[in-house]
């Protein structure tokens, strides 16, 4: 499959870093300190090409596939859904940066990755120098702020959540309709002109392995579940954020339909800085200059290591 997609990241290294969780593909390139992006539903790694050459002047980067997405190993399901919990994602996403020599660094997250970027700054600030989130809010809000016209905006987040093989036995029977339509009205044009044909081709040809739809399935459970408890605990207890904390979201993208974005990071993160970019929910295809000098402003005053 890998041989006949084409090289979206010509100068960079494919890596496979083995982890408790198994194997996690990634791409690396770039020089300076390490900053590490973390894509989210529904693709992989593939979200950065567009940025990633305008980065690398400036950081390390290291680009991986989450578990379950992309090339990286697919966990097993399980009861509780742990293996695709944020928690234990964060957990893989830092032995992966051990294992490459990155003891601290940067961490931007879209998505399903923004939701693994901030639990890392919660569970493990040592190892965060700075964190930045893309057109999302934290799990805890957004269920707990469903109503009528938001559960129309993320219903997929009820859908992929029912149990399995419900939803991914749905998605498996037509996947590259499901795919294409999740990505075309999530984005601000309502259609697939934000992302290349190459791209495309790389997030079909994984989204169409019934194996891996039920594994994204998964991490939706994991978020109705054990991801929510986490940040439930952590509400109760007062926990907060303390790496710089940037958060980024669409004009016309999901975590504006919640009045005020900027507002409720500021429960988790009281200097949490942020604003709207012109766009939908893919910032970094839909705004790829936009986004590459926010991260490039926000990282570089944060000097990291």
């Amino acid at each position: 499959m890998v041989k006949t997609l084409p090289d979206l990241f010509p100068g960079f290294e494919s890596h496979f870093v083995e982890t408790a969780q198994g194997p996690i593909f990634c791409r690396t390139g770039g020089t300076g300190p390490a900053l590490l992006l973390v894509h989210g539903y529904p693709q992989s790694h593939v979200i950065w090409h567009k940025i990633a050459a305008g980065l690398a002047k400036s950081f390390t980067l290291v680009m991986p596939d989450l578990p379950g997405y992309g090339q990286s190993v697919i966990p097993p399901l399980s009861a509780d859904h742990a293996a695709y919990s944020k928690r234990t994602m964060a957990q893989t996403m830092v032995e992966v940066m051990s294992h490459l020599g990155h003891e601290q660094f940067g961490a931007v997250g879209h998505d399903r990755g923004g939701r693994v970027v901030y639990r890392m700054a919660l569970d493990m600030p040592d190892r965060i120098s700075s964190a930045a989130v893309l057109d999302i809010l934290p799990t805890f809000d957004y269920w707990n702020h469903l109503d009528r016209t938001f559960a129309l905006k993320i219903y997929h987040w009820a859908f992929l959540a029912q149990p399995a093989p419900f939803p991914e036995n749905m998605i498996a029977a037509d996947p590259i309709p499901f795919l294409e339509h999740k990505l075309a009205s999530w984005s601000a044009a309502k259609d697939l002109s934000p992302f290349s044909e190459g791209a495309l081709q790389h997030t079909r040809a994984w989204f169409s392995d019934p194996v891996r739809i039920a594994a994204s399935c998964e991490d939706y459970r994991a978020g109705a579940h054990i991801d929510y408890d986490h940040d439930a605990e952590d509400r109760r207890a007062n926990r907060t954020i303390n790496p710089p904390f940037l958060a980024l979201w669409g004009e016309q993208g999901i975590a504006a339909s919640i009045e005020d974005p900027l507002s409720i990071w500021q429960t988790w993160c009281p200097h949490a800085k942020g604003k709207a970019i012109k766009g939908g929910h893919f910032l970094p295809e839909e705004s790829p200059r936009e986004i590459t000098q926010e991260i490039l402003e926000f990282f570089s005053l944060q000097k990291i290591p």
